[in-house]
């Protein structure tokens, strides 16, 4: 009779943790898609704007007007003029093309050639890995920014020293990813079954291991694109990124900070617009980390759970 009483308590006690869990579960995939979909807005405005820049804005982004300089943001001026009269807002849009291009140019040709390196040096291992990952530790064992700074110096400035200074800096920290997660990879069955089925070395790595270590590059790509577009806006606010009367958001930073105290529209709404674009990448950045995981978390859940009710039917 007491064995029977038991029983139905801890069933009892089990459903309710199910219930939690799910509930939780149901909670953080709501969460997670409206991360990503907010993301997915806010980055797809930036793009129709950088795209329609001609027909949303009314002067272009070096159009001075010296009768209107200085002007705080009105219905003529969205976001204020700054010292030559120039539209803040047009130049926050054009800049947009600049800031965006290379946010993704400077992301994903490194993420190419880091993935790249990475795969041959922990699929093939020997001297290849020893050579790459003494090459990554190198690059970083230096402040991302300074190496950067150090090849705009010998290329010089403007976006081709831009472009050339963190593709050269931005692919070790692929590499060390990849590298770490075909390590894992390889060691699994269907790896070592296409192995042992005579398949090709660049089979079983381009066909079998690269789609299972793609997910966690792409995820740290779009957080990366947010890196990118600061070091731009730093770059050019130093003089080193995006050379003058070009629209860059970091220039525009720059340009305004003599007049922060008297205009501070010139600087600070161009600052809000980085930081913007910043937030949308991080969001999908978020929904994608848990869309490309829910699969594994999803395995794992299902191991834990089966796990529990052979321990609770044993007691």
């Amino acid at each position: 009779m007491r064995r029977s009483i038991v029983r139905p308590r801890r069933e009892n006690a089990k459903a309710q943790l199910l219930r939690a869990l799910e509930r939780r579960a149901r909670s953080e995939r709501r969460w997670a898609a409206a991360s990503l979909w907010v993301g997915v807005g806010i980055v797809g405005l930036f793009v129709f704007c950088a795209l329609a820049a001609p027909l949303i804005t009314s002067s272009g982004p070096n159009d001075q007007d010296l009768l209107h300089t200085l002007q705080p943001p009105s219905w003529g001026h969205l976001l204020g003029t700054d010292n030559l009269g120039r539209d803040i807002f047009s130049r926050s849009v054009y800049a947009a093309r600049i800031d965006l291009m290379v946010g993704l140019i400077t992301t994903y040709v490194p993420l190419v050639l880091g993935v790249g390196l990475g795969l041959l040096a922990g699929y093939r291992g020997g001297w290849l890995e020893t050579v790459v990952m003494r090459a990554v530790d190198v690059v970083i064992a230096f402040p991302f920014i300074v190496l950067v700074i150090v090849v705009i110096a010998i290329v010089g400035p403007g976006l081709l020293g831009v472009y050339i200074g963190i593709t050269v800096v931005g692919w070790a920290l692929y590499a060390r990813l990849t590298r770490a997660e075909v390590l894992v990879v390889k060691e699994q069955q269907f790896v070592l079954a296409a192995s042992s089925l005579g398949y090709s070395n660049a089979r079983v790595m381009l066909r079998h291991i690269l789609p299972n270590v793609l997910r966690p590059n792409l995820v740290f790509s779009t957080l990366d694109i947010v890196l990118n577009i600061l070091v731009l806006a730093s770059l050019s606010f130093l003089g080193l990124g995006v050379q003058p009367p070009t629209a860059e958001w970091g220039l525009m930073v720059a340009d305004g900070q003599t007049f922060l105290l008297t205009a501070w529209w010139i600087s600070t709404l161009p600052g809000f617009v980085i930081v913007l674009s910043g937030v949308g990448f991080s969001l999908i950045g978020d929904g994608l980390a848990d869309r490309l995981g829910r699969g594994w978390r999803g395995r794992a859940g299902e191991a834990e759970g089966a796990l529990l009710t052979v321990v609770e039917d044993g007691a």
